[in-house]
């Protein structure tokens, strides 16, 4: 098939979403699917508020119905409802289109605790954005279930993301010159990743901060101590993982977390809050340990096999979660046949 992607999201920001996207881009292309993109690049942006290093597309809704007719797409996905996926989705709703989509991210948490958005008014933005997908891809039965309960329809379907066990893989601890044990964090450093619950902890060893982000500067200022090793991809940040001795994930408002999978293919057994992400993540595998207290859990954890967090990891591939990925999609052309509406389903953009 060829396969329209629409994200608000992607290169060069670094963050879960666009590594989750570039994944399953490259396996539909190994699987012999062609892929197109449109992205906010493809139009005039201007920087996030309070984090520049992501972008924010203007007026997308001006040129993106040519981008899209000019893909000629056999199925087509929405990941974000941002500027440019909203400017899509009006058009393929206004349109009758089928498309997917995904909610891969809390936003309702995250503009609430930046902006101080009440979340309902998100909430109230976002549901008629998914209200047309014909399949909603959720990655936890627990957002499922909170996604129900504000109104969301039964469009929803899980869908998890995957992980690279060939990259995340047990390696030399001596990478890292630390003192040990060392506690690890990746992932953006902004205020909804709760980063200072982790921080502020009277920890042995080191505490160590892969990524970046708007709150990084305020945080090294005030935990001196804490090690900020900025933003690290590929083989670097495998073998960031593989080097500490605990995996610490402090955020509240994550939809699944897909460092977590990562630190545990890497053999590194993982401490978190007992919420949304970590629960499916984690759940009862004995990979890591969920507690209200996370010193507690980060302490527990401590005595956790590496083997066993590796073998437990090796259940996800980004090769199974792509064909799960497929199997949701909606192509056009039998919802054309369906319809019973003439001609190739691409003309339906024009």
């Amino acid at each position: 098939m060829r396969i329209l992607i629409v994200t608000d999201l992607w290169h060069p920001t670094v963050n879960g979403t666009v590594r989750v996207i570039g994944q399953v881009n490259r396996q539909l292309e190994a699987m012999g699917h062609q892929v197109v993109v449109i992205g906010p690049r493809r139009f005039q942006t201007i920087p996030f508020p309070g984090d520049p290093e992501v972008i924010v597309a203007l007026h997308p809704e001006k040129t993106i119905g040519p981008m899209m007719l000019a893909a000629r797409p056999d199925a087509i996905h929405l990941w974000t409802a941002g500027p440019v996926g909203v400017a899509a989705r009006n058009i393929l709703g206004g349109r009758n289109i089928p498309f997917t989509s995904a909610y891969l991210t809390k936003s309702p948490e995250y503009m609430q605790a930046r902006f101080g958005i009440p979340m309902e008014k998100t909430f109230a933005t976002l549901r008629p954005f998914h209200q047309v997908s014909r399949c909603v891809m959720v990655p936890s039965d627990g957002i499922i279930g909170e996604l129900k309960a504000r109104g969301f329809g039964n469009n929803l379907k899980l869908w998890w993301a995957g992980t690279d066990t060939d990259l995340f893989r047990p390696r030399e601890k001596s990478f890292l010159d630390l003192p040990r044990p060392i506690h690890l964090y990746v992932g953006r450093v902004t205020i909804e990743k709760n980063l200072e619950a982790f921080l502020k902890l009277d920890l042995p060893g080191s505490k160590l901060v892969v990524g970046d982000g708007p709150e990084r500067a305020r945080l090294q200022q005030q935990f001196p101590k804490a090690h900020f090793a900025g933003v690290k991809q590929g083989e670097e940040l495998a073998k960031y993982y593989a080097a500490a001795d605990v995996f610490v994930f402090p955020s509240r408002t994550d939809t699944l977390g897909l460092t977590m999978m990562e630190s545990l293919a890497a053999g590194v057994p993982v401490a978190a809050f007992p919420v949304t992400g970590p629960n499916e993540v984690i759940a009862d595998s004995g990979a890591g340990v969920l507690d209200e207290d996370l010193g507690k859990a980060i302490e527990a954890a401590r005595g956790i096999d590496p083997a066993h967090c590796r073998a437990y990891a090796m259940r996800f591939s980004w090769a199974q979660s792509t064909r799960d990925f497929l199997a949701n999609l909606v192509p056009l052309k039998s919802s054309v046949a369906t319809q019973e509406r003439p001609g190739d389903a691409p003309d339906l953009l024009d």
